[in-house]
């Protein structure tokens, strides 16, 4: 994928409004879109006017009927005034939520022809995608939304996610941006934290590693990414890293965590990839593009840990029928190469606990209580 053929005039040309509309339709009709959006909308509507219709049916029927219970009639005026200001305010969310119904049409009208217009697929959601990415195990409720997918000249992906954690009023949903690029061979598992979308509470991402696994490499990057890898793939990680690459990530992903783990590249973001915006598509097709030639070099990687003869067996043996008789050719390089993939002490960073994030929210905590403690000591006292 490369920039050059960059189309983005589906995301801003015109849409009228009744192709919208016989759009969404088919799309409801061919089962590529959720049902479950208009049954959302539907149910808005129905509580919005269920919700303020009660309130004026409870006036109407004071207006009318408080005379013959309580002995006298509340304010004509009044009343019918706050009737008329209910009813408009139910009829103005009630207009909202159909024209947001009808704007989902025209989004998925551009982001699906924006997608053909580039050689991509749209899907409007997927539940619970099968993807090896830290973000992608966390929590319930795990959706991906406005995903464009791409074939050749390798698997990428676009998409937005979200997932939730906690419960009641701890209910948290958490909302990502995400490029996945299918790999041709596994790879060890790497993690590039950047440093300028962290806080002082420290990482961005939704994991902590383990320190020991963080490799300082050369020039500046250790100013733009934290590198993390498995213990004894240092030298492995810097194969993969030349200072090509280095300046790769630098210049055109320093904004961006990224993971490499089993045969995929994440590229994540706490914002929307998969927007209406000709701008972000544009940056995330330079990054892609920017990224995809150096990933060859990636893929004549090897783990050597996966040639080393099993306990007990000889590192060689005949390879003819007849014992100690030797082939009349040498086998090809490529067969004394290990197989890919990785070995297990490779596959998986070992995670770590975020104290400075437990220490500070146990700070707080405690500051809260002291507070509340001497208010109330403050109150009783008296």
């Amino acid at each position: 994928m490369s920039t050059p053929g960059f189309d983005a005039r589906p995301l801003t040309d015109p849409v009228d409004g009744a192709t919208a509309r016989a759009y969404r339709k088919q799309l409801l009709a061919t089962g590529r879109a959720p049902k479950t959006a208009g049954w959302a909308a539907g149910c808005l509507v129905v509580g919005v006017v269920g919700v303020f219709g009660l309130v004026v049916v409870n006036l109407i029927f004071r207006l009318v009927f408080a005379p013959f219970f309580e002995g006298s009639a509340p304010n004509g005026v009044g009343s019918i005034a706050i009737i008329l200001v209910v009813a408009l305010i139910a009829a103005g969310l009630t207009a909202l939520i159909v024209r947001a119904y009808r704007n989902g049409g025209v989004r998925w009208y551009r982001l699906d022809h924006f997608a053909r217009a580039n050689g991509m697929t749209w899907f409007p959601q997927a539940s619970d995608p099968p993807l090896p990415g830290m973000i992608f195990s966390l929590g319930s409720s795990r959706t991906a939304t406005d995903i464009l997918r791409g074939e050749q000249p390798r698997m990428v992906e676009f998409g937005n996610y979200r997932y939730t954690t906690g419960s009641g009023k701890n209910r948290t949903t958490h909302r990502w941006g995400y490029v996945a690029i299918r790999l041709h061979t596994p790879l060890p598992h790497i993690v590039l934290d950047a440093e300028g979308n962290n806080t002082f509470l420290g990482t961005n991402l939704p994991q902590s590693f383990d320190r020991h696994q963080r490799l300082s490499l050369e020039g500046d990057f250790d100013r733009y990414f934290s590198l993390y890898c498995p213990q004894g793939y240092e030298q492995d990680a810097l194969y993969l890293f030349t200072p090509d690459i280095m300046a790769r990530f630098i210049d055109n992903a320093a904004q961006l965590d990224i993971e490499i783990v089993d045969d995929w590249m994440f590229l994540y973001g706490k914002r929307d990839f998969s927007t209406l915006d000709p701008r972000t598509w544009g940056w995330l097709f330079s990054v892609v593009g920017a990224l995809m030639d150096k990933l060859a070099q990636w893929e004549r990687w090897r783990d050597d840990r996966l040639a080393m003869p099993a306990a007990g067996t000889p590192a060689s043996a005949p390879l003819s029928g007849e014992p100690g008789t030797a082939l009349p050719f040498t086998p090809p390089v490529e067969a004394l190469r290990p197989p890919p993939g990785v070995a297990p002490g490779g596959r998986r960073l070992k995670r770590a606990v975020p104290w400075a994030t437990i220490l500070i929210g146990g700070g707080i905590l405690v500051v809260w209580i002291g507070l509340q403690s001497g208010v109330m000591n403050a109150i009783f006292s008296r």
